[in-house]
């Protein structure tokens, strides 16, 4: 589909360029200096109602040097890995640097912080597949969502695959480079009635090829999620439990890792400050990152600072038992870097695990999200406010669509209200999560 792409002559490449741009730093005074580097290919096909609507060969690449003068710091990048852009880059980066105010808390990581063992996660795992092939594989896919009686239109289909290389080092003497592939294949389709039109999709997202979903199920799978949606109307107002479905239940995970996030902390504008070892979910309820998990989305053996990963732990019985740092912003706290620059690698939940049929039953009367509109959400207070659609439950059952309505809380409030975990995990991003109910939320419909 595109011209090959040999990962590992491309590390090799951009690991010997690293190394000159780190060379060049010091010989120009730098007292330290990193350097990261990046380069992807992929392909991407979209079909509709039958019909090839666009082709896309991507290649992209960046490179990016900071240096440390004292504790002046100086950054610049290009989107050109050539031998004459990164000297050049170097070189703005230095005369940056000359101008840029003294921070205490600037530097690389410490040393003894650096990784040094590099296991292969099994995250490479390139797709020799020609354009023929994918379109037949998209057009397989809008066709069995449209087979479905009842839909009624296509948004289309979208099939793409990629893979790429990333190569970190600085002048702690610590150079590595990371080899890896997403692919992913996706169908939204359209229905209608009198009450007018409906719409809804489904994917599948991957680093191994040979786990990605038929497109057959996608496309059926699309069709169902949209003639479910038929019908729908405004609940009731009231305080009432919500259950979110795992792709959004995912998304409260990631407000409480950003509240948990030094950046947020050390500004002071979280809704966790100073909440270290303090209750904030059920005692039940154990969140954690697992950044070497053999093939998961998010592996990787080291940092966007070079730092060594591990397993972290972020909630322990309920209680926030870490916070989520870089090198920088742990310096700013006080504290030891976790890992984390680049943010949590594959985030995962361990609770007593339940079927979506038991968290209804319990919930009996509420609302199942499956939709989420807005960004309503203050990290500095907590405050959480979306617009949503999904089902009406009662008497422990879906009843009927609902939509135009608004869930409103507080993440204090939500964590702590947690009733229970689904087991239908969705495991398609770096975090995994089944259904959440959460228990007195504001609903605010008809």
């Amino acid at each position: 589909m595109t011209q090959a792409f040999d990962a590992a002559a491309q590390q090799a490449l951009l690991e010997s360029r690293v190394a000159a741009a780190l060379e060049q730093a010091r010989k120009l005074g730098a007292d330290a200096c990193e350097v990261g580097a990046s380069v992807d290919q992929g392909t991407g096909v979209n079909v509709r109602l039958g019909e090839v609507e666009t082709v896309e060969l991507s290649r992209d690449q960046g490179f990016a040097v900071t240096v440390y003068v004292g504790k002046r710091k100086g950054s610049a990048s290009s989107s050109d890995a050539g031998e004459d852009s990164i000297r050049a880059a170097v070189e703005r980066a230095m005369a940056i640097a000359r101008y840029t105010g003294e921070d205490p808390a600037s530097g690389l990581a410490d040393a003894d912080l650096m990784a040094t063992e590099f296991p292969d996660l099994k995250v490479h795992h390139p797709w020799h597949l020609d354009t023929d092939e994918a379109i037949e594989l998209a057009l397989a896919c809008e066709a069995a969502g449209r087979a479905v009686p009842g839909i009624t239109n296509s948004d289309g289909a979208g099939l793409s695959s990629g893979e790429g290389v990333r190569v970190y080092g600085n002048s702690h003497g610590f150079l590595a480079g990371l080899k890896g592939s997403r692919h992913s294949l996706s169908c939204m389709l359209i229905a209608g009635d009198e009450q007018g039109m409906q719409r809804d999709y489904d994917y599948s997202s991957v680093r191994d090829p040979a786990l990605l979903a038929s497109p057959e199920s996608i496309g059926q799978r699309a069709a169902e999620r949209t003639l479910s949606r038929l019908g729908a109307r405004r609940p009731a107002t009231g305080k009432m439990p919500v259950m979110f479905a795992p792709e959004l239940a995912g998304g409260l995970v990631g407000h409480f890792l950003s509240a948990i996030a030094g950046g947020s902390l050390y500004r002071e504008a979280s809704f966790l400050c100073d909440r270290l070892g303090q209750p904030l979910f059920p005692d039940w309820f154990t969140l954690m990152e697992k950044p070497r998990e053999i093939g998961a989305m998010a592996s990787s053996p080291f940092d966007n600072d070079g730092v060594y990963t591990r397993d972290n732990v972020y909630v322990e019985g309920g209680k926030i038992a870490s916070y989520m740092l870089s090198a920088y912003s742990a310096r700013r706290l006080g504290m030891t870097s976790t890992g984390n620059a680049g943010g949590a690698r594959n985030v995962r939940i361990e609770a007593p695990l339940v079927s979506q049929q038991q968290l209804l039953a319990r919930m009996d009367r509420g609302v199942l999200v499956t939709e989420l509109m807005g960004q309503g959400i203050n990290g500095v207070t907590g405050d959480y406010s979306r617009g949503a659609a999904g089902f009406w439950v009662e008497n422990g059952k879906i009843q009927y669509p609902v939509e135009e309505f608004t869930i409103a809380g507080n993440l204090n409030a939500m964590f702590a209200n947690l009733l229970g975990v689904g087991n239908d995990i969705d495991t398609r991003g770096s975090i995994h999560s089944g259904s959440w109910l959460i228990d007195d939320m504001t609903v605010a419909g008809s």
